[in-house]
């Protein structure tokens, strides 16, 4: 096939083949000048990195190497000895691949090029896995955990002998997970199968650019030169607004239910409008509000991760079909997907990173060449401030991705394990292999032996069991999985998303005689732990729909088409994102600076006025520490704007000092923006008269040994340690035909967590649990950083009363469960009761009281 050079921004030529040039040419377009670049310095031998705004041809830049080298290969003639896969495209979502499949297809196709394309995730039917190992695509589109038991299978080294090109699609939200991890070990798995082999990373939002280009490279003793980079700037700017209302903002909550009329006038006037929300909870919650309110009977679906693979596949397909006037939507269609007709976002509830914002505004045009339009919504009226923080870094094309991490080391025993599982090992060269990359280039050898012997039995307290033993040492020195069974457990237990125990909800129906029928629809998967708080009869929402509780049969949760106007939701666990560094650091200089306040809406900017004539704000390197009596209490707020996570670790840490000094504290509850200490004793009288002081009860010295007494006390490293078991293989979720449930998997995480702690108190797992805990629970790094930034700024300010600005966290202390109207009628009344004592208007949002 004749081949064409282009070269024009003058840079090293990329030669594409004339039906690319034709192709291109029919569509009226021109290949960009980094798309080219980017062919040309892989044509050359070079891994890349691209970076490049939303809409600038990053997938079709991504795959340019690989479909013109197919095609100068041209196509396989049969008969001939079997040629493994030529690409593996790696993404971080399941749908991405199939959207990819479909818009990488339409040019293959009409180009007539001999290329073949197939995806393969979770939802792949097994006999089509099958049917790919024995005939490959050229191109395979697929997920980390994919890869992990593609490597774990004996004809590994055949299926990858030929690869060529590995593409990474939003690389940056790979690598800063448990999954890029494992993922970043496949890789060094890869590069042993396919020395030559080149990596193509994709990515449109990053912080530190060289943190990519190092881990898309062998890193180790002798690390590969970093891979090269395109950047890619400009594209038109997006239009980014707060959603004007004159209801009343909350002061609290996370649901914004009080937009809900607006959010659907905005999707009558709109194509089609992608609402994106942080939890399933929410999504939930609003997908049946906008559906209590939808009069025009709109087409709006639902999309989230516990719903069944079919119904998501449904929405996806609908989507790209524009038959939708509006998704609601979670992270799982916030990466890469291409619906050119989505012409608008509405973000509900703050967006937690400036980069994850970027991320789902340019779902909306999709093109480089116009605007993104995007609405956000905020909660309360914090939140407010936080969606002017992220709306500004924007502008400024300020990013907040986290770096990579340190490779965690419960991964690092599955993947021991699962190499075991493909073929026998010598330690040496797959402890050189492991730290090639890059979250493991600093791991010790000594560390590496640990892992080994962890998988080989399990540890020194639990070697006496055979169970544990999964791997054994050869004559040979090399290390081999203990028999069949280890390595089919493996491949069904594989991966590093631990999500609650869940069960299947099946939609049945009752018979003539009133008994519940067999088979019925599969809508979905909800937590076990939400199961079992529900009694027959009981109504919850999932799936957009109402369903009442029929019971659990056989480990599937059994309902029925039900009607409630007080159905319950289910609150999925690990659901909420942590506000980012970046942001909170925004969210502070928007209260020290009165001109960035001049932005903010004017209920939001009165109440803060008012904040300041009742206390002060804090500076930006400020904490302001408050403390006033209320009924038979007194409370000290913390105002850290550190994330919840590090808001709660630290009043745990706090309440054991208070109780320490004699405060007696009773309890404590924290936002992303501050945190509320209550007890028996007046802190302020105690700050006044020097009995307590807060220089000494902030210091950094909480990390120490109060950490460590509260960890040996606390139940969230038992929570931790038992991710981390399920994780390294220590216990297995998933036998042949069944399935352990979440009471099960406890109750062996417990007993194993407790031997450990009384007999090998420095076993390798409970290692990795506690630097788990400290980087993920308990945001130990951010809280540190915190307490030395605060160092000699503490200002206390004692009040009468509930000041303004502690109105929001008073709302979240005690929130009574009360079923249905009564329970909004008791958080309002609480709420007007803290508002009148803080003297702040409850009529309307222009009203201001007097002083």
């Amino acid at each position: 096939m004749d081949l064409v050079e282009t070269n024009p921004s003058g840079n090293q030529a990329a030669t594409l083949p004339r039906p690319f040039l034709k192709w291109f040419g029919e569509k009226g377009w021109q290949p960009r000048a980094h798309q080219l670049e980017l062919l040309a310095r892989a044509q050359g031998g070079e891994n890349m990195l691209l970076i490049a705004p939303t809409g600038a041809g990053k997938t079709l830049a991504g795959f340019l190497p690989s479909l013109t080298d197919l095609v100068a290969r041209g196509k396989i003639p049969p008969g001939s000895a079997f040629t493994g896969i030529h690409t593996l495209y790696i993404s971080p979502l399941k749908a991405l691949t199939v959207d990819i499949e479909r818009n990488l297809m339409k040019p293959v196709t009409e180009m007539g090029l001999a290329v073949t394309v197939e995806n393969r995730t979770g939802d792949t039917p097994q006999s089509k896995r099958q049917r790919q190992k024995l005939t490959p695509p050229d191109i395979l589109l697929t997920t980390p955990e994919q890869v992990a038991l593609l490597l774990a299978n004996k004809e590994a080294g055949r299926f990858f002998k030929d690869l060529k090109y590995i593409v990474l699609d939003e690389l940056h939200s790979l690598v800063t997970s448990k999954r890029g991890h494992l993922l970043s070990l496949g890789l060094a798995r890869l590069r042993k199968h396919a020395p030559g082999m080149q990596t193509i990373g994709l990515s449109a939002t990053v912080a530190d650019p060289m943190d990519l280009q190092r881990w898309l490279v062998p890193q180790g003793e002798n690390p590969a030169p970093p891979a090269g980079l395109v950047h890619v700037t400009g594209g038109a700017a997006p239009d980014i607004t707060i959603l004007g209302t004159e209801t009343r903002i909350p002061w609290s909550g996370h649901v914004s239910t009080y937009a809900i009329p607006e959010v659907y006038e905005e999707i009558r006037r709109h194509k089609t409008t992608l609402i994106f929300v942080n939890t399933r909870f929410q999504a939930e919650l609003l997908f049946q509000s906008l559906w209590t309110i939808n009069e025009d009977n709109l087409p709006i679906a639902l999309h989230h991760g516990s719903l069944d693979a079919g119904q998501r596949r449904k929405v996806e397909a609908a989507m790209a079909d524009n038959r939708l006037r509006a998704v609601v939507a979670t992270s799982t269609l916030d990466m890469g997907l291409d619906w050119g007709d989505v012409d608008l976002v509405v973000h509900v509830g703050a967006p937690k990173g400036a980069s994850r914002l970027a991320q789902r505004i340019g779902r909306a045009n999709h093109r480089m060449d116009e605007p993104s339009k995007a609405i956000l919504v905020p909660a309360n009226r914090f939140e407010v401030m936080e969606c002017q923080a992220a709306l500004d870094a924007n502008y400024l094309g300020a990013q907040d991705t986290p770096p990579v991490g340190e490779g965690a080391l419960d991964v690092l025993a599955q993947h021991v394990l699962g190499m075991a599982c493909a073929e026998s090992f010598d330690p040496v060269e797959l402890y050189d292999e492991i730290t090639s990359a890059s979250p493991y280039a600093g791991l010790s050898w000594e560390m590496f032996e640990r892992i080994v012997d962890f998988v080989a039995t399990g540890g020194y307290a639990l070697r006496s069991y055979e169970r544990y033993a999964k791997i054994r040492k050869q004559e040979d020195g090399r290390w081999r999985v203990s028999n069949p069974q280890i390595a089919q457990q493996y491949r069904m237990n594989l991966g590093t998303i631990i999500e609650a125990a869940e069960l299947n909800v099946r939609l049945v129906k009752r018979n003539a005689k009133g008994t519940l029928g067999r088979g019925g629809m599969s809508l979905g998967k909800v937590e076990e732990y939400f199961l079992e708080q529900l009694v027959q009869g009981d109504t919850f929402l999932f799936a957009g729909k109402v369903l009442r509780f029929e019971g659990i049969r056989e480990n599937e949760c059994l309902v029925s088409n039900a009607h409630s106007l007080d159905p319950k939701i289910p609150a999925y666990a690990g659901g909420k994102f942590p506000l980012t560094t970046y942001l909170a650091d925004q969210v502070r200089a928007m209260l020290a600076e009165p001109e960035r306040r001049a932005n903010l809406p004017d209920q939001v900017r009165d109440w803060l006025n008012i904040q300041l004539e009742r206390s002060m704000l804090p500076k930006q390197d400020e904490l302001l520490i408050e403390t006033f009596p209320r009924g038979k209490r007194f409370f000290m707020i913390a105002y850290c704007f550190e994330g919840r996570l590090a808001h709660q670790t630290l009043g745990m840490l706090l309440t054991r000092r208070l109780e320490r000094l004699g405060a007696r504290p009773l309890g404590f509850v924290a936002t992303d923006y501050s945190l509320a200490i209550w007890g028996l004793n007046d802190l302020g009288a105690m700050i006044a008269d020097g009995s307590l002081s807060l220089s000494d009860l902030f210091d950094e010295d909480m990390l120490g040994d109060d950490l460590e007494a509260w960890l040996d006390e606390s139940y969230m490293l038992k929570r931790t340690f038992r991710n981390c078991a399920v994780i390294s293989g220590l216990i297995e979720r998933r036998h042949p035909g069944k399935e352990k449930t979440g009471r099960q998997v406890t109750v062996s995480t417990d007993l194993i967590y407790d031997v450990l702690r009384s007999h090998e108190p420095d076993h390798v797992l409970l290692e990795a649990t506690r630097r788990d805990a400290a980087s993920g629970l308990l945001d130990i790094g951010r809280l540190g950083d915190m307490l030395s930034r605060i160092k000699g700024h503490i200002t206390h300010r004692d009040l009468d009363r509930v000041s303004p600005l502690a109105v929001p966290i008073m709302l979240e202390i005690g929130k009574e469960q009360v079923p249905g109207e009564a329970h909004d009628a008791v958080l309002q009344e609480a709420a007007n009761e803290l508002i009148a004592e803080a003297g702040l208007s409850t009529v309307s949002v222009g009203d201001r009281p007097s002083p």
